[in-house]
């Protein structure tokens, strides 16, 4: 056994049952970056730690435990985010299979979970889990106070600890708010990530990501250069660890430092995992300037707005690496996508801005969601045949899911909408994927519809061709391969039992 860390922070492992067999080659493994900034916050204030990242080192249960127990931690920390800001309930699934085991096993390591989920409902975590405590909030001060006290049963102290919720005699205790830290503050507060304590070259891209790096999706990392998101988007759950709609950032130059760092351990495929990375024109341009700048060659992956992009930012962009583009497009009706507010784009055509990104070398990747609460059936072919028109270089078709954090899970809860009864139920990809059914079909109608949806725009053949003399013959059996892989759903498959029943 190791000598005793003041905190480890873990991040369990349950790809397969969030993506099925989509987890063997083509869904992402992604540093954890939220663990890596809090290890450095931890460190930065004198304290030990260390990451535990089961699924980038394919820890089953049994494993990680004893990797855990070989650590020896004062306080085991579960990071609970993801992929993208939705992914923080799917992850729930792993956080917790392992906390009940090590709680069985090992009761003596106190138990915290900090991230989006937590945050977004601190109360139901402590109830549905065995965890010792929960972190509302963005966690720094959080776990900090926790560092101060060695007698983690204490009430006393625990009830000045910021945006901690515990147990004490019975009842569920939240000892108060933790502020956010100040953008002025961040980079001493949150000093870059501890990617020293990450196993950097275990780290995967998404497969369309390599597509314009030869195919080569390894090594991988991601990083955050602004933290949060003025919109208010009713289906998104990004701003629950910051209460309520904000946005801070980084420096430029500081932000130069970490991508120095990356190029210095010869990553060429980056992230920046921004909630919308082209924004703030004074932050992004800057980033991008000092990058080119360096003369570093890089593949980004960064995120936009149809009504953020213009013209004049994308040679800036491209000269930086950023080769594509991730556009939240969600539906190709106005009335659908004004309901959820995401905004009219009365003044933008999306299909003009795709263009011209594409005619200054970035390629697109098309966000669209199926299952708005405005939507028909109608409505959402509509958005299948502008993503057919368009051909973005990759799609992402998602289902509506109302996120814990986000406001629409307030209002399916109000409305007593039918939920997710599992964690995995509010992934993308598992088996017991259960999205909201819409103001007129069915939840079953819209998952078969995306799912449909998904398959028709990969054997499309004006998509194949265009994809195959963009990027070649190795892309276009990639993507041959990807849409073989067909996912298991089960009210689908339900619904079509009840039907042979009958």
């Amino acid at each position: 056994m190791s000598k005793q860390l003041d905190v480890l922070f873990i991040h369990p492992n349950a790809a397969e049952k969030i993506y099925q067999d989509l987890s063997r080659d083509f869904s992402a493994i992604e540093p954890p970056i939220w663990a890596a900034l809090l290890a450095n916050h931890v460190r930065a204030k004198g304290y030990s730690c260390a990451i535990l990242d089961c699924e980038a080192e394919r820890l089953s249960v049994a494993q990680a435990l004893e990797a855990i127990h070989d650590r020896n931690p004062r306080l085991a920390a579960f990071i609970v985010y993801g992929q993208q800001p939705s992914a923080s309930t799917q992850n729930m699934t792993g956080v917790s299979l392992l906390n009940n085991a090590l709680k069985d096993t090992y009761p003596q390591y106190p138990t915290i979970a900090i991230g989006l989920y937590p945050s977004a409902l601190p109360e139901k975590t402590l109830q549905d889990e065995k965890l010792d405590f929960v972190g509302q909030g963005e966690g720094a001060a959080t776990l900090v106070g926790l560092c101060q006290i060695d007698d983690k049963g204490d009430h006393s102290r625990l009830r000045q600890v910021p945006g901690l919720w515990y147990r004490h005699d019975g009842a569920i205790v939240a000892a108060g708010p933790a502020h956010n830290i100040a953008q002025e503050m961040l980079p001493q507060e949150l000093p870059g990530m501890a990617w020293d304590l990450l196993p950097m070259k275990k780290y995967r891209t998404s497969n369309w990501h390599a597509f314009t790096n030869n195919n080569q999706n390894m090594p991988f990392a991601s990083l955050y250069t602004s933290l949060g998101c003025p919109f208010k988007c009713s289906f998104c759950c990004i701003n629950a660890p910051f209460g309520g709609s904000s946005f801070r950032y980084w420096s430029p130059e500081f932000i130069l430092g970490e991508f120095d760092k990356i190029a210095d351990m010869g990553i060429i495929n980056v992230k920046i995992a921004d909630e919308m990375f082209v924004l703030n024109q004074n932050h992004f341009m800057k980033v991008c300037q000092l990058i080119a700048g360096r003369g570093h060659h890089f593949n980004i992956w960064a995120y936009a707005r149809i009504d953020t992009v213009k013209e004049e930012y994308l040679e800036t962009l491209k000269k930086a690496g950023v080769n594509w583009l991730a556009l939240g497009i969600e539906s190709g009706v106005k009335t659908v996508r004004a309901d959820v507010i995401k905004g009219k784009f009365e003044d933008i055509n999306i299909r003009d801005v795709v263009q011209k990104i594409r005619e200054h070398g970035i390629s697109v990747i098309g966000n669209f969601i199926f299952g708005l609460p405005e939507d028909t059936e109608e409505t959402m072919r509509q958005t299948l045949d502008l993503a057919l028109e368009m051909k973005c270089d990759m799609i992402n078709f998602y289902s509506c899911m109302a996120y814990p954090g986000s406001a629409l899970h307030h209002v399916a809860l109000e409305q007593k909408w039918e939920l997710p009864d599992t964690y995995a139920g509010y992934s993308q990809h598992a088996y017991e994927t259960k999205p909201l059914p819409t103001k007129h079909i069915s939840a079953r109608e819209v998952l078969a519809f995306r799912d449909r949806a998904f398959t028709r725009y990969f054997s499309d053949p004006g998509y194949l061709a265009f994809v195959k003399e963009k990027f070649g013959q190795e892309t276009f059996d990639n993507i041959a391969v990807m849409n073989s892989h067909k996912l298991r759903r089960a009210i689908v498959e339900k619904s079509a039992a009840s039907a042979l029943s009958v």
